[in-house]
C-alpha cells in the first residue's frame, strides 16, 4: 500500500472559508487519489505558513513552528507508509517549510503542484520566506504547472533534475451536470466580498453595468464578506436590478448556474478561477476580460483587452443579452471546453504522468 502525504502551505482544505485556493486543494486530493491502485492521500499537516505583509517576526514564528510540526510528523510511525509527499502552491508568501525537509528525511519524492518563482522578492520584507519558497522550488523532483503564466519563470529557474508537467484547473466530476432551462438576461456573478483584487473586479462589474444599452437584464450576486458594504454601493444605482444571494453553499451555487443565462466576472489579477469552470460546465458563458490565468481556463473568444475596462465587457455582455442562439452557442461550446480539457479524470492522467519520480508511490 502506498500513502501520498498532501500539504497545502497557504489554505488547508479543511479551511472554513471558501475560496479558489480551498476548492483546488480539495480537488488536487480527488484527483491524486483517482490514479491510486491502492493507498490514500492523508493530509499530514494543516500548518499555514502565510505572511501577508512581509512581517519578520510572524515569518521567524512560523519557521520555528514548521521546525516543531515536522518533528511532529517525522516522529509518527505511519508517516513511514508515506511513498511520496505533494504539496499544494509554494510561492514567496506562503513556502513550504515542511515538505522538503521532511520528504528528505524519510527518502521519498517530493513534488509541487502550482510554484510560482519571484527571486526579486530575495531582497525587502519577505527575503527569508522568499529564499524557502525557492528553495522548495529548486527541491521539487516534479512542479506541476497551472498556467502558462507560471511557466515562464519555472522554465527559466528550472534544475536539471526537474521535470515541469502541466496540470490545469480543473473540476471534482467526471460528467459535466445536465442541461436546463435558462432566464432571459439572468447575469451571475461568483465573488467574495474581499479588498483589493476582487473589490476591483467589483468596480469594472458597476462600470460595466453603467454601459449596457438595455435594461432587460437581472444581476445575481453569489458572496459575502467584509467588504459587502463597498460592494453594495457600487451597485446601488442598478436598485433592485442586481440582487444578492449571499454566500451559497454547494446546492444553491450549482442551481444559481443552471438558470443563468450568463456568466460576469472581470477577473482583476485573478490566478485562473474555478468559478469560470462551473459557469462553463453549466453551460454558461463567461463574460471577462482577456487576462493571464483566465485564458487558461475560458473557452475561446474575443475577450476584451483589460484596457478597455467596462465598455470592452459591456459590448460582450450586450450581444449575449440580444441574441438567445448566440448565448446558446457560447454555452455549449463552454461546456464543450470544459468536458474536453477540465474534469477530475484528465486531471489525474495529468499529474500521474509525471514519471519516473512518482512510480515508487504507484509500485
Amino acid at each position: 500500500m502506498a500513502d501520498i502525504a498532501f500539504y497545502a502551505p497557504l489554505k488547508s482544505p479543511h479551511h472554513p472559508v471558501p475560496s479558489g485556493e480551498r476548492e483546488m486543494a480539495r480537488n488536487l486530493i480527488m484527483a491524486i487519489g483517482q490514479g491510486l491502485p491502492d493507498g490514500n492521500v492523508r493530509l499530514v499537516s494543516e500548518l499555514r505558513s502565510h505572511v501577508a505583509d512581509g512581517d519578520s517576526e510572524m515569518q521567524t514564528a512560523l519557521f520555528a513552528a514548521a521546525e516543531a510540526e515536522a518533528a511532529r510528523i517525522l516522529a509518527d510511525p505511519a508517516s513511514r507508509e508515506l511513498a511520496l509527499w505533494v504539496t499544494y502552491h509554494n510561492y514567496y508568501k506562503s513556502p513550504d517549510l515542511l515538505g522538503p525537509g521532511v520528504s528528505t528525511a524519510l527518502g521519498i519524492p517530493y513534488v509541487i503542484v502550482e510554484a510560482s518563482r519571484a527571486r526579486s522578492r530575495l531582497t525587502g520584507p519577505w527575503a527569508r520566506f522568499a529564499a524557502a519558497a525557492e528553495a522548495a522550488s529548486d527541491a521539487a523532483s516534479v512542479i506541476y504547472y497551472v498556467t502558462e503564466l507560471d511557466l515562464l519563470t519555472l522554465s527559466r529557474d528550472q534544475t536539471d533534475a526537474q521535470t515541469l508537467v502541466h496540470l490545469r484547473p480543473f473540476l471534482p466530476v467526471d460528467t459535466l451536470p445536465e442541461e436546463t432551462v435558462r432566464m432571459p438576461g439572468r447575469i451571475l456573478t461568483v465573488g467574495m466580498f474581499r479588498g483589493r483584487d476582487k473589490l476591483e473586479s467589483y468596480r469594472i462589474i458597476a462600470k460595466t453595468l453603467a454601459l449596457l444599452d438595455t435594461d432587460d437584464w437581472q444581476l445575481d450576486i453569489a458572496g459575502d464578506g467584509p467588504v459587502r458594504t463597498e460592494v453594495e454601493a457600487l451597485v446601488a444605482p442598478f436598485g433592485n436590478k442586481v440582487r444578492f444571494l449571499g454566500q451559497l453553499d454547494r446546492p444553491a451555487l450549482d442551481a444559481a448556474y443552471r438558470s443563468a443565462s450568463v456568466f460576469l466576472w472581470p477577473g482583476y489579477n485573478e490566478a485562473y478561477g474555478m468559478v469560470y469552470l462551473e459557469a462553463q460546465a453549466a453551460g454558461v458563458p463567461v463574460v471577462a476580460q482577456d487576462r493571464d490565468g483566465v485564458r487558461d481556463v475560458v473557452a475561446p473568444a474575443d475577450y476584451p483587452a483589460p484596457d478597455e475596462g467596462g465598455a470592452g465587457l459591456a459590448r460582450m455582455l450586450q450581444r449575449l443579452l440580444d441574441d438567445p442562439a448566440y448565448c446558446l452557442k457560447r454555452g455549449l461550446a463552454a461546456r464543450d471546453h470544459v468536458a474536453g480539457r477540465h474534469l477530475l479524470g484528465s486531471a489525474s492522467a495529468q499529474f500521474w504522468s509525471g514519471g519516473r519520480h512518482l512510480k515508487g508511490a504507484l509500485a
